[in-house]
């Protein structure tokens, strides 16, 4: 009887010692250092990937199959760098 004791005692232990190590997948971890997700959709269902550095890279991977891209909501890298626009002078007639 107390051979059970301590063996349950000790699967107990296992158990909660395994339970607190619960973390994320590599894959998840390393989504998090891209900015962009592409999202599909089409006939046979939809999904995600979470794996373009730029948004080029994104939308040349969703056309032609459908979809669209988004901000990767999980992305903790650097901060982005807005692109430069050129302000929008008027034309001048002459």
């Amino acid at each position: 009887m107390r051979m059970i004791i301590l063996a349950t005692a000790v699967l107990a232990a296992l158990v909660a010692a395994l339970a607190i190590d619960v973390r994320p997948s590599e894959a998840q971890y390393a989504a998090q250092f891209y900015p962009y997700c592409a999202r599909y959709y089409g006939k046979i269902g939809g999904g995600s990937s979470c794996y373009f550095a730029t948004l080029e890279q994104c939308r040349a991977d969703v056309s032609g199959v459908g979809g669209f891209c988004d901000d990767n909501p999980w992305y903790i890298g650097p901060p982005r760098v807005a692109g430069y626009r050129h302000k929008n002078h008027r034309k001048r007639n002459y």
